[in-house]
């Protein structure tokens, strides 16, 4: 089981409940109750902790607007089509996909303030404890010194996000004790500032963080922080101009090689590609910083159910959520799987579906396009039932578009199946609805330093890249399909590791990020999507925050 972040996850929670986690504009701390905490050690770790509840609301699929939609949305991988009456919502979803987003979209405006709130959660305890004698709240020196080097961490992390996204920003390490006036507010500076100003933060306390362990599983530890540099060093020329190919091989081989401490000893890929995203993926030897869930202890439940699920989720998985039929694969990255690929068949869904409980077909109700026939996904979206061959983000139905099966609840349920000529009862699983959600996991690193050792080489790859790669896709293949699926030099050219790339980390968080670096985000079409401005690139600063907030600057490209 999940262990100290777990044990004070409630205790978050009841802060989170406190604050009204839901309401952005409510003040998080008043002045009395910031005075009156922070008096011991249990204090302290639920204010270390309260972050990573509200990480919940912007660093995963979680129903709200944070980091995660406008990476994914914005890419060529993943789409929030209209099906029928459903998923319209003002036409956010489509000007994400047409890169038509304004400057004063609901959506983006609601991201930054999650992610700023975030960054305020975090520099109201550093500010605190800071400030306190360890003796007086029943720490040691070096226990106080590694909760504020991992509450920096978490802010760079927050930082890293918002630089992603924003480009040009702010940079805040306080929260004021008084209203400011309009005229002090902060200034925005320069995404070669923010990038500095998040290199030296993480390089300044990454050592002096607890390493990677049971007890820090979904907190911010040494392998977390060496994980954010090799994201910022893999970046680094599409975010300012000047690459760092050597500092992200330098930064991987400390994850690679466990010299940032690895869970269990040691951290190693996992030997199998489901080991990753199934319920006890807490047990997985390749996480590095996850968003941890606990459902049996603390009712903190996984938040994505609602982006990816059907309507009749539950007939499928055997469990008790469904979703509101949203995001799928834009038509055309199904048949870039192998069909032997094991991803395919176990991190999509496509084609009938049928019960979990008793193998019968999953019927659709609700009045939808196919009520009361077969679910089936398919790998197009148009207006099948009225004779339609219009294929675009207005033309969908419920069944369209293949859905998300990577990450997995468990069964609540058993069932009975018959295998192989022998009845099996199946029991149902006593981690039901506890999957973390992993924001950096081992993979990626290794994917990370054979693209850096690549460009490196004029694009070429060498024997080391191709090792890193077929390390981590040799997972997906029986030993039989293997050989014919090995990568080589000659075979693994940018353009297909940017392909494998979009097969591996389909629906983490990071396509948009990859276009950039590839120069493909502006320039390329896709499916239901034409090139866009290269400005386009950076989101614009929302501008009821610059209502709010005169001394922010609006990014080029986009009107003041």
């Amino acid at each position: 089981m999940k262990t100290t972040y777990k044990t004070f996850i409630a205790a978050g929670l009841t802060l989170c409940a406190m604050a009204s986690c839901t309401k952005l504009d409510e003040n998080l701390y008043d002045t009395a109750e910031s005075n009156n905490f922070y008096n011991n050690k249990n204090e302290i770790i639920s204010a270390v902790l309260r972050p990573y509840t509200h990480a919940n609301a912007w660093a995963t699929p979680s129903g709200q607007d944070g980091w995660w939609r406008p990476s994914e949305l914005s890419a060529d991988q993943l789409a929030w089509p209209t099906k029928g009456r459903h998923g319209e919502d003002g036409g956010k979803w489509k000007r994400l996909h047409y890169h038509s987003w304004t400057n004063d979209e609901g959506g983006l405006n609601n991201a930054w303030t999650l992610m700023w709130w975030g960054v305020g959660l975090c520099n109201d305890p550093i500010k605190k404890i800071e400030g306190k004698n360890p003796a007086d709240i029943g720490l040691s020196q070096e226990e106080k010194d590694a909760y504020i080097a991992e509450l920096k961490l978490f802010r760079a992390f927050h930082y890293l996000k918002l630089m992603d996204l924003f480009g040009n920003i702010p940079i805040v390490t306080e929260v004021p004790d008084q209203p400011v006036p309009k005229d002090q507010l902060p200034k925005t500076a320069s995404r070669e500032e923010v990038f500095a100003f998040i290199e030296k933060e993480i390089k300044e306390n990454v050592d002096k963080a607890p390493p990677l362990s049971k007890q820090m599983l979904g907190r911010m530890s040494q392998a977390g922080g060496y994980a954010m540099l090799v994201e910022l060093y893999l970046n680094a020329e599409a975010w300012t101009g000047t690459a760092r190919w050597d500092d992200c091989i330098a930064a991987a081989d400390k994850l690679i090689n466990n010299q940032a401490g690895g869970l269990n000893g040691a951290m190693a890929l996992d030997t199998n590609i489901t080991d990753a995203f199934k319920p006890n993926n807490d047990l997985s030897k390749e996480a590095i910083f996850s968003i941890a869930y606990e459902f049996q202890r603390a009712n903190f439940q996984p938040s994505w159910t609602g982006e990816f699920y059907h309507f009749q989720q539950q007939f499928i998985y055997g469990g008790s959520r469904n979703g509101n039929d949203g995001v799928v694969v834009v038509p055309g990255n199904y048949p870039t799987f192998k069909n032997e690929d094991l991803r395919k068949s176990e991190w999509l869904l496509h084609g009938p579906m049928f019960r979990f409980d008793n193998g019968e077909p999953v019927i659709a109700t609700g009045g939808n396009e196919y009520d009361g026939q077969q679910l089936v996904f398919v790998d197009s979206i148009q207006r099948v039932k009225i004779g339609s061959t219009v294929s675009n983000m207005s033309e969908g139905e419920e069944n369209s578009g293949v859905r998300f099966n990577k990450y997995k609840l468990g069964n609540q349920v058993g069932a009975t199946r018959v295998m192989n000529g022998v009845t099996v009862n199946v029991a149902p699983d006593p981690n039901y609805n506890n999957t973390d959600w992993h924001i950096y996991r081992l993979t990626w690193v290794y994917f990370a330093k054979a693209e850096a050792l690549m460009r490196k080489n004029g694009g070429a790859a060498n024997q080391e890249a191709v090792d890193l790669i077929n390390a981590c896709r040799q997972r997906a293949f029986i030993v039989a399909n293997w050989p014919a699926n090995a990568y080589t030099t000659a075979t693994l050219t940018l353009d297909e590791l940017l392909a494998e790339r979009g097969r591996e980390f389909i629906f983490e968080g990071f396509r948009r990020d990859d276009l950039i670096r590839w120069n493909k985000f502006t320039t390329s079409s896709w499916w239901d999507h034409q090139p866009s401005n290269e400005y386009r690139k950076l989101f614009p600063i929302p501008q009821q925050q610059r209502a709010l907030n005169p001394n922010l600057t609006q990014n080029p490209g986009y009107p003041n």
